[in-house]
């Protein structure tokens, strides 16, 4: 009898991909812009950062409230409404002329993205057989990078053809496809996955999930906080030295942009090895190749220099493309895994937050070279507790290769 196929259709591709993907895009569009919009409605450089700073807060501050959503309503309802929220969201930035409109469509977005995250990886979670864990989650990953990379380039041609608003509405558009898609498609049965979780299924507090697993959040969840916060500062890391060295901002996006082609590749492969060969096979040679390119940034002196280094950040990040979802999803107990993964997310949201924090500080300091070097150490830390940590609570974590049977 034939395998299933590693993404059916309905349930993944049409169910999680596509429906990340697009809605990606009109984050994506929205992210460059947002600033501008700010200063636009008469607000300072100082509180224009606070407005883009309302989008990853939305996250932080609605990643519990959105266990407690998908265990109540279902993984597939709460994503139908967070892709409404963010229908919402979007275009009240769009109609708004006021920075209270903008600042308020940009927090609940932050929040629609929390909820949407959380469901679809509780979603795929259940719905895909373990021993393809890691290709899927990769791929989810991968599907969430290509969007975003797309997101600019997409607003850019909207806006040139139409105007700055014209970014908010593809938005629109692209939250109300992810909306649409979602609700006419339904998973289709397969044989080999786990069966689902109904709605409405155990209501554990917060607290208790927490309290019952609070060994495992303080030391897997604190490593996952690490290589979020390494990955956050990876973000902001490059056009912070391009800017240090006085590149011009055409030479730093395309710096950046080869970075982030390069995380993209490597999404299929970094879950194949995964899959075949355990967790930690990807987990810590990714954080070391990362806090090897932030060790040797602070001498890169010219743009080829910071090309390379960013190259290799690149490859670093997308060698852990889905980890640090695979291992939410490992760890999480089925009856109540909404709530543990919005626990989970929490770690990995905060340490998003936190990395560009590291470096800002240490530029305020007078040593932008000192903040990259601090979140360097931060990686090799990470690494230690990826190492230390996976093979305890992950069955996964140790696979091998099947040997070939002797003829």
């Amino acid at each position: 009898m034939p395998s299933p196929p590693l993404f059916p259709l309905r349930s993944v591709v049409l169910g999680a991909f596509l429906p990340t993907l697009v809605l990606e895009i009109g984050i994506g569009a929205l992210l460059p812009v947002v600033a501008v919009t700010a200063t636009g409605r008469g607000a300072s450089l100082t509180v224009a950062g606070l407005v883009a700073a309302l989008l990853p807060l939305g996250k932080i501050a609605f990643d519990l409230p959105a266990g407690a959503l998908s265990q109540r309503l279902g993984d597939r309802v709460a994503m139908l409404v967070a892709g409404s929220v963010a229908v919402v969201a979007f275009t009240t930035i769009a109609l708004s002329t006021a920075l209270w409109g903008l600042a308020l469509g940009v927090l609940a977005l932050g929040a629609a993205n929390a909820v949407f995250n959380l469901a679809r990886q509780a979603y795929l979670t259940e719905i895909t057989p373990p021993l393809r864990r890691a290709r899927v989650m990769s791929t989810l990953a991968g599907v969430h990078r290509i969007g975003l990379f797309l997101g600019p380039f997409a607003g850019a041609a909207v806006i040139a053809a139409t105007s700055l608003h014209g970014a908010f509405w593809l938005g629109v558009g692209s939250a109300l496809v992810a909306v649409l898609v979602i609700a006419v498609v339904r998973p289709e049965p397969r044989a080999d996955a786990p069966l689902p979780r109904p709605a409405g299924g155990p209501r554990v507090s917060i607290a208790a999930v927490a309290r019952d697993h609070r060994q495992l959040f303080a030391t897997l969840g604190v490593a996952i906080l690490l290589v979020s916060a390494v990955r956050g500062a990876r973000q902001t890391v490059i056009p912070l030295w391009g800017e240090h060295l006085g590149l011009d901002a055409e030479v730093t996006s395309l710096v950046f942009g080869v970075s982030g082609a390069l995380d993209m590749l490597l999404f299929y492969p970094a879950g194949k090895v995964m899959d075949r060969f355990g967790r930690l096979w990807v987990a810590v040679p990714s954080m070391l190749t990362m806090a090897a390119g932030l060790a040797v940034l602070p001498f890169a002196h010219t743009a080829g220099t910071l090309a390379v280094v960013a190259a290799l950040l690149g490859v670093g990040n997308g060698m852990g493309s889905g980890i640090v979802m695979t291992l939410g999803a490992d760890v999480a107990p089925a009856a109540v895994r909404p709530t543990f993964l919005s626990v989970w997310r929490l770690f990995q949201d905060t340490g998003d937050a936190l990395g560009p924090l590291i470096l800002s500080a240490g530029a305020a300091l007078g040593s932008l070279a000192a903040g990259v070097w601090a979140t360097a150490t931060l990686g090799a830390a990470s690494a230690a507790a990826l190492a230390r940590w996976v093979p305890r609570y992950s069955p996964l974590a140790n696979l091998v290769p099947p040997r070939r049977r002797r003829r």
